[in-house]
């Protein structure tokens, strides 16, 4: 129901970016990924976490009207995941993000660097940390492959750091590594 949601909305998006070509897009494209993520526990066995994310991207360009070839994004991104190891879990959050192109924005293959923080609710209760509610650091690369004029494949590797910043203690926080893959539509 949540992914058809997001369909959806990019359908609308899309169709309400089409009515107003004159209109400068600031609100650029919708991606989808689905991967899974895996880290170290003191006490427990490795964190291993499948989850599904959705990037909202916005066009930093425009709004300080830069004039660079490469791809400058804000990016909103939910996320959502189950944990298979260990014991039952969810995770939950969003992502604030800064993609930054390696290539010009024209380019078929287009590589890419993520860095952002965000907040996160988890459900497992672990001895690293003495808060549910926590906030991440994240960094990663990846690329897109325009397999269409807008439409991509999309690849990502990235490391995160969560913490609940010194709320509560204990607070040595839990690195994980994580795989993304998926679909990006730009509008």
């Amino acid at each position: 129901m949540i992914i058809g949601m997001f369909f959806a909305l990019s359908a609308y998006a899309y169709a309400e970016e089409a009515a107003k070509p004159d209109r400068a897009k600031f609100f650029t494209g919708i991606e989808y990924h689905a991967g899974f993520m895996w880290g170290k526990l003191d006490h427990k066995p490795t964190y291993r976490l499948p989850q599904i994310a959705v990037d909202f991207d916005f066009d930093l360009k425009r709004t300080v009207n830069l004039k660079i070839p490469q791809l400058l994004q804000f990016q909103i991104e939910p996320f959502f995941g189950v944990s298979s190891q260990p014991g039952s879990n969810i995770e939950t959050g969003a992502l604030f993000l800064l993609k930054l192109g390696l290539l010009p924005e024209t380019s078929k293959f287009q590589p890419f660097g993520v860095i952002g923080a965000g907040v996160d609710y988890m459900t497992l209760h672990t001895s690293e940390q003495g808060t549910q509610f926590n906030f991440i650091e994240t960094a990663g690369i990846g690329a897109h492959y325009f397999f269409k004029k807008n439409s991509a494949f999309t690849v990502q590797g990235r490391i995160r750091h969560l913490s609940n910043c010194g709320i509560d203690t204990p607070n040595s926080g839990i690195n994980t590594y994580s795989v993304l893959v998926g679909l990006t539509r730009l509008f």
